[in-house]
């Protein structure tokens, strides 16, 4: 899979926003065949900081970023930002979460 994180620092003006800002193209992301998840948090740390925690099937991630919606958030969303969001991607040899063993819950 491709598995991506990308940190999002929206102007303060609009970081409560933000959910709301995102809702139809997390929505339709989330759609799209080979999304495995497409997941935003709010760090703890920065409140105008937002994490998105993507995995697409290897083959999607191309028609992720062609798509109408992709196209349309690269029109919109920057003028939320007080800076351009920055990205780790790998490709992983995996298709879901794994268990933090060091952390297991006993039954």
């Amino acid at each position: 899979m491709i598995f991506i994180t990308a940190k999002f620092r929206v102007l303060p003006e609009h970081a409560d926003a933000w959910p709301e800002i995102t809702r139809e193209f997390t929505r339709a992301t989330r759609a799209e065949t080979g999304c495995l998840w497409f997941d935003w948090s709010r760090s703890v740390e920065d409140p105008n900081e937002y994490v998105l925690v993507e995995a697409f099937r290897d083959d999607a991630a191309e028609a992720h970023v062609t798509s109408a919606h992709f196209t349309e958030a690269k029109r919109t969303l920057p003028a939320y930002l007080a800076e351009t969001p920055r990205v780790v991607n790998a490709s992983v040899p995996q298709d879901d979460w794994s268990p933090l063993g060091e952390l297991a819950v006993e039954d």
